[in-house]
């Protein structure tokens, strides 16, 4: 069944969602700055400020961007244990990695993470990552994928970022189940509808199927939450090690600041070495004068 979701994007919000699945580029419409055309959606964006997304998967594609706080209040944890589930970060910042983390959690860790406030990710801090990520790496079976830009960019080549996503997944899954039985229940923060996942991983040697997908995951399952928490660790151990190598310090996201500290990178390092720092399919490239 069709539905239409109609949301006020913010400009940084409408370059990710443009970044992410401009391979679907389409002719637009009267009043539209864009429009996509990925699978079972159509997403245009107005010049209005309203971005509308049309179709039978129109939650998927827009659920990243519905903010729902209220969800973990009125969402209870889902039971199912033992669970495997999965989530990723950095997909919609113009610089550092993209990092991948399937994790394995029983009911005999379910104390332990809600004390920890793993039930509540999304109210963490970065700072409460960098404490909790260690703990958690430490008790609870895992897999932590991260990708560079450098090899982001060279991977991008032949891949989109939701197959690239895909393949992350599938192979922290992989990783995973060499160091625990995966469960029969696995779950993945939902990204592209299940017929695109495991299309873009038809040619992959190993595929571990029977994953359950699910927008919002992290409010629902902690496997999800803990994924997505070990995921953001590693994402900002990278990024202060790339701070670091480089003496700058590189704003998030793909906004106004981002394409002003790519400047300064290019006129200190040289335009070749920007792949070493940032996704370079991203609009921000376009913006830079070499």
């Amino acid at each position: 069944m069709n539905s239409t979701i109609t949301l006020k994007l913010t400009p940084t919000q409408e370059e990710q969602l443009f970044a992410t699945f401009n391979e679907f580029l389409s002719t637009p419409p009267q009043y539209a700055k864009w429009q996509l055309k990925p699978e079972n959606c159509v997403i245009t964006c107005y010049t209005s400020g309203k971005t509308v997304f049309q179709g039978r998967d129109a939650n998927i594609y827009a659920a990243a961007f519905i903010n729902e706080p209220e969800v973990l209040i009125t969402t209870p944890l889902k039971s199912q244990y033992p669970q495997a589930g999965s989530d990723e970060v950095g997909t919609g910042d113009y610089f550092g990695p993209v990092c991948v983390c399937a994790s394995y959690v029983t009911k005999d860790d379910v104390d332990f993470l809600v004390k920890l406030g793993v039930r509540d990710s999304k109210k963490l801090t970065d700072a409460d990552m960098l404490k909790i990520g260690p703990l958690l790496m430490e008790r609870i079976p895992h897999s932590l994928l991260i990708v560079t830009p450098q090899k982001y960019n060279q991977v991008h080549e032949e891949n989109n970022l939701n197959a690239i996503k895909a393949k992350l997944h599938n192979q922290a899954y992989i990783n995973l189940a060499k160091k625990i039985e995966l469960p029969s229940f696995k779950i993945i923060d939902q990204f592209t509808p299940e017929t695109s996942y495991y299309r873009y991983l038809k040619n992959d040697t190993q595929i571990i199927r029977g994953i359950h997908f699910e927008t919002k995951a992290e409010d629902k399952y902690l496997s999800v939450a803990v994924g997505s928490i070990i995921s953001r660790y590693g994402f900002l151990k990278t990024w202060e090690e790339m701070e670091q190598k480089y003496n700058m310090t590189f704003p998030k996201g793909s906004g106004d600041k981002v394409d002003v500290v790519a400047q300064e990178f290019v006129e200190r390092y040289g335009f070749d070495r920007l792949c070493e720092v940032a996704k370079l399919h991203f609009k921000n490239t376009e913006k830079i004068r070499v």
